[in-house]
């Protein structure tokens, strides 16, 4: 099976390689500071480990939502125009218009791969940032679902706090690695209850996915994540998935 490979940017953002392709997840590059949202503010601790420049160019982004700061940023904005394609919802479409595309659940997008393997499926999966019948207060979400011949199976699972989803998408995918948006997000729009999942939730998903590999993203950097990466290791090491988690550093290049 050939290899997977993930740079940790900071936040959500990350650079996947796979299959010779270099996709971006979730462009934030700004600087720490407070960031509006309606109002409130979110307020943001560390900046990226590279900048745009330095992550050079990519194939396509994987950008989960774009009506929140913490996931798409001013910089990040800038970097969709240079993007020869932007996966996202519907409702970002119709804010940002081109280059985005919209990717609705279950459906799939093919990319030429630059190994010679074919192309990269890219299929686009339910998330759901928040409890129960709260999408009309935090939005649409999308997660990610990356596949080809002789490739692992990859979820990205963008800003999603349930675990229902979780087990909806392991009934129809066998994950190989789990890239999960974990931190436990917490705001005043919804009191005490996460709008993304937290470390014991991360690693129940781990295990619901069945997944070999689990790369954490989005659990720092930003004052509103309730939980960390000291919270993750223990989660982990409780539910006796330890050997699983893979949890990167800014600026860290892990390859699986």
């Amino acid at each position: 099976m050939a290899g997977f490979a993930i740079r940790y940017v900071g936040g959500p953002t990350a650079v996947i390689g796979i299959g010779g392709l270099r996709l971006l997840v979730d462009p934030t590059f700004d600087g720490p500071g407070e960031y509006p949202i309606g109002d409130r503010a979110l307020v943001k601790t560390g900046g990226p480990a590279l900048g745009p420049d330095e992550v050079g160019a990519v194939d396509a982004v994987l950008l989960s939502h774009d009506q929140h700061p913490d996931n798409l940023d001013t910089l990040g904005r800038s970097v969709l125009t240079a993007a020869p394609l932007v996966l996202s919802t519907a409702s970002a479409r119709e804010r940002i218009g081109d280059p985005v595309r919209t990717l609705p659940n279950w459906d799939e997008v093919e990319v030429p791969r630059h190994d010679g393997g074919g192309v990269l499926r890219v299929t686009g999966v339910p998330a759901q940032h928040g409890p129960d019948g709260t999408d009309h207060l935090t939005g649409e979400v999308t997660g990610f679902v990356l596949a080809g011949d002789g490739l692992p199976t990859v979820y990205v699972s963008g800003d999603n706090a349930s675990l229902d989803v979780v087990q909806r998408i392991a009934d129809r995918v066998t994950v190989d690695i789990a890239v999960l948006f974990a931190g436990g997000a917490r705001t005043p729009l919804l009191g005490d209850a996460y709008l993304t999942l937290p470390s014991a939730g991360a690693a129940e998903a781990a295990a619901i996915l069945g997944a070999r590999h689990v790369v954490p993203l989005h659990f720092e950097q930003w004052e509103h994540f309730s939980q960390g990466a000291d919270t993750l290791v223990a989660a982990f090491r409780e539910a006796g998935l330890a050997e699983r988690l893979h949890l990167p550093k800014p600026g860290d290049l892990i390859e699986l």
